[in-house]
């Protein structure tokens, strides 16, 4: 039904900066949530940011200040600017989309993230 294609990821030294871009295809609803969520080895699945249709954003504190997420100028986008990088945010980055009132969630395939020290 939906379809999310994540691209951007790579390796990047600390306190370096990656942008991150995810194309949505397929049938949605108006309303929705866009998002990034991050899995690092042995860990599961974590919210990195999300975004609304009409703009609001949410971060995990762990982000905040140095991570932004936005729609993009095409339908059916979102980025995230990652700036200042740590380690410790190498990870797979997933993007998803929610419909909070239609069926469930849809997942990218995901971007692997990797910060050099």
């Amino acid at each position: 039904q939906v379809q999310l294609v994540e691209s951007g990821g790579g390796l990047v030294q600390a306190g370096g900066s990656l942008r991150l871009s995810c194309a949505a295809s397929g049938t949605f609803f108006s309303i929705n949530v866009m998002g990034w969520y991050r899995q690092a080895p042995g860990k599961q699945r974590e919210l990195v940011a999300t975004i609304t249709n009409t703009g609001s954003t949410k971060y995990a504190v762990s982000v905040k200040g140095r991570f932004t997420i936005s729609r993009g100028n095409a339908e059916n986008t979102v980025n995230l600017q990652m700036n200042s990088l740590k380690p410790e945010d190498g990870a797979v980055y997933y993007c998803n989309i929610h419909f909070p009132y239609g069926p469930g969630d849809y997942w990218g395939q995901g971007t692997q993230v990797t910060v050099s020290s």
